[in-house]
């Protein structure tokens, strides 16, 4: 039996699978914490990732305990003295602890905002979404799993990672959401970060080669030579034949 096969109608409009296009509108999430490596990580997709039509969603994990926060990058969190605090610096009363949340809440408020700046400049539409988690990174990777972005931007370092940790490595923080997170990270490395490192970057941008240096290869040359290789080893091997 013949096998017959069905022509498309052409009165009937083909079906289109759904593609990206440059206007389309796109949610970014940028992954900060309060130091200069995301301050660096926003001004970067700023200028470098996004584009008009996107909406940013700056992401924050805040430590369900203040007393977290030293660990969270370049943060200056001066301590007032007073009758509230005991002589190792903590809060002597649940009131003071209570007080001391807030202010805290306050401050990382105030400090979303502030990196959020180039973004505000840009005129690009933006929300800062603030959660509290003990573990940030498992929850880092479940609020972009939630919010479903199309991408996630965040720094090498900051998140609370050591400054004497190698350089040429990222943070424990960036490395698991790289490994972890539903969509594509991107991973901004701080201009000093790394740098003399072997990491090809210098200054935060990407190391530029001289054009002697590149060298390119035409696949489609390299075919043809392949096949008049071949084509001459057939010929010089049916010659040897038709001789013996």
């Amino acid at each position: 039996m013949d096998a017959h096969h069905a022509l498309p109608d052409p009165d009937r409009p083909a079906r289109l699978l759904p593609s990206a296009s440059a206007g389309s509108r796109r949610r970014i999430a940028i992954a900060v914490d309060l130091s200069d490596e995301s301050a660096h990580a926003v001004s970067w997709a700023v200028r470098n990732y996004l584009r008009p039509g996107d909406a940013v969603v700056l992401l924050h994990v805040r430590p369900t305990s203040v007393l977290y926060g030293a660990d969270w990058g370049a943060v200056d969190l001066s301590l007032p003295a007073g009758d509230d605090y005991a002589e190792n610096g903590l809060p002597a009363s649940e009131e003071s602890q209570r007080k001391m949340e807030e202010d805290f809440d306050a401050f990382t408020t105030s400090k979303a905002q502030d990196l959020a700046q180039p973004i505000v400049e840009a005129q690009i539409p933006f929300k800062i979404h603030i959660v509290k988690d003990h573990d940030m990174k498992e929850r880092l990777c479940l609020e972009v799993e939630r919010l479903g972005p199309s991408a996630v931007i965040m720094g090498s370092r900051g998140f609370g990672a050591a400054r004497s940790v190698s350089k040429s490595r990222l943070g424990s923080v960036s490395d698991y959401c790289v490994h972890h997170c539903a969509c594509p990270v991107v991973v901004v490395r701080y201009p000093d970060d790394g740098a003399g490192a072997g990491s090809g970057l210098d200054n935060g941008e990407a190391k530029k080669f001289d054009e002697e240096e590149q060298e390119y290869h035409d696949a489609a040359e390299e075919q043809k030579d392949l096949l008049c290789g071949d084509l001459w080893e057939m010929l010089w091997s049916g010659l040897v034949l038709s001789i013996y």
